[in-house]
């Protein structure tokens, strides 16, 4: 009986070493990937950072006025001036929304042929079928 316990207890401290030992490696590669991951976000923060420089460069003022001096004829572009703004009550507004329902016609006459009267019941008022 004493054999089998110790057989036992050493059966399941090989397991737990096993265990202990996947699991070692388990969190080395777990580390090592998370390593990889913080070194392509450094390099992508980096590459975004040159991106914003160049970005900044590229749209300096007066390099950009000196593109509009070149193109100007081929694009057409003329200054901004105050005729070419109009006023607020030129500006077509869409229609306050209406609140109440239109009203109808006096000489209005409802539909016979096949229509739903006020007589008729609601679908509450119907009885199951």
């Amino acid at each position: 009986m004493k054999s089998l316990f110790y057989l036992l207890v050493a059966m399941t401290v090989m397991s737990l070493a096993f265990w202990a030992y996947r699991e070692n490696y388990r969190t080395q590669d777990a580390l090592s990937e998370m390593e990889a991951v913080q070194r392509d976000i450094a390099g992508l923060r980096e590459e975004l950072f040159v991106l914003r420089a160049e970005w900044a460069y590229l749209n300096r003022p007066e390099r950009l006025r000196e593109l509009v001096g070149l193109n100007a004829e081929r694009l057409n572009l003329n200054p901004i001036t105050g005729e070419q703004f109009v006023g607020a009550a030129k500006i077509p507004y869409p229609p306050p929304p209406v609140r109440h329902p239109p009203r109808r016609p006096d000489d209005f006459v409802p539909p016979t042929d096949g229509a739903i009267t006020d007589q008729d019941p609601t679908p509450s008022e119907q009885e199951p079928q």
